[in-house]
């Protein structure tokens, strides 16, 4: 059993950005429920033309940001996980989507974070402290660090294997239509997501 941690990097500003100033290979974080990507989600872009209005979202690789883009380099990481953590995880996703008026794109945090500081806020986040955040409550890993300074490649430091690395367009195009069709069903709170 696993969740999957993505990681990529855009050609858009904001990433050139962040990359410029971190000398990290990716820049963006999502977590996966299934290997195909269908159900992904992290805090980005509400709209691909402004970077700063951001929110919780279930991401696609052919919408927004992403479907401008030719290549998309990044990887997949499968994390092994138990079946409470795995629950856990789900868990924690139901209440964001139920509640995702509640929380914001933590900007001023990922400002902060790129140059070592910040604070954590439990409304706010950014894509790599999102994704950290969800892996740490669940148990599935404490990376020793506090979520606001937790960048996307820090990421690669979470227990697991590489499941792909290369261009996550062509991952997901080549995924199996069984997991393109993916579904999310949190029974204790009746969300149901299909893919």
């Amino acid at each position: 059993m696993h969740v999957y941690v993505v990681l990529s990097r855009s050609d858009t500003v904001l990433s050139r950005l962040i990359g410029a100033v971190t000398g990290d290979e990716y820049t963006h974080a999502a977590l996966a429920l299934d290997p195909g990507l269908g159900l992904m989600f992290s805090f980005g872009r509400r709209r691909a033309g402004n970077p700063f209005v951001g929110c919780f979202k279930r991401e696609r690789l052919d919408d927004d940001v992403y479907g401008r883009a030719r290549e998309l380099p990044g990887v997949v990481l499968a994390v092994p996980v138990t079946p409470a953590q795995r629950e856990a995880v789900c868990g924690q996703l139901a209440q964001f989507l139920l509640d995702s008026h509640a929380y914001r794109y933590n900007t001023a945090g990922l400002v902060s974070a790129l140059v070592g500081r910040g604070s954590e806020d439990d409304t706010r986040f950014f894509c790599s402290e999102f994704v950290y955040h969800v892996l740490h409550r669940a148990g599935v890993c404490d990376l020793g660090v506090p979520r606001r300074l937790v960048h996307p490649q820090t990421l690669l430091g979470v227990p697991g294997e590489v499941l792909f690395e290369g261009d996550l367009k062509a991952y997901a195009a080549a995924a199996a239509p069984a997991e393109r069709g993916a579904s999310l069903t949190f029974d204790r709170t009746r969300v149901r997501m299909a893919a």
